[in-house]
């Protein structure tokens, strides 16, 4: 007996792919978004809020445990929405979303002072 090879129409349906003012875009897919969503219920139904993030974000910081990963922020009252993006091989996938009541520590990258 052999295995099925994996076709096309088995990869994972995408929700978004969202370009970032960093330079690359960030994807996500629909089962993804459904996990997220059972994780972090205060995210649940912002899914708008969430890509808006990644487009225009108020402010983007790089980890400092890992600098593949980005910390996007934008303010949704009275918290800030967070979005973390692991950026692999020049494009990024969302790791987590969640709100919180500060910004967390991580380097300054974005908007840049120049």
């Amino acid at each position: 007996m052999y295995a099925r090879v994996p076709t096309l129409a088995d990869a994972p349906t995408p929700l978004f792919n969202v370009r970032t003012p960093l330079g690359f875009a960030v994807r996500t897919t629909a089962d993804y978004w459904v996990l997220l969503q059972r994780k972090h219920r205060e995210v649940s139904g912002r899914l708008e809020d969430v890509a808006r993030c990644l487009a225009t974000p108020v402010q983007v910081r790089q980890s400092k445990h890992d600098p593949a990963v980005y910390l996007f922020y934008r303010a949704l009252a009275p918290y800030h929405l967070c979005v973390v993006v692991k950026r692999l091989d020049g494009e990024g996938f969302i790791i987590t979303c969640y709100l919180t009541d500060a910004i967390k520590e991580g380097i300054p990258i974005w908007p840049t002072s120049e």
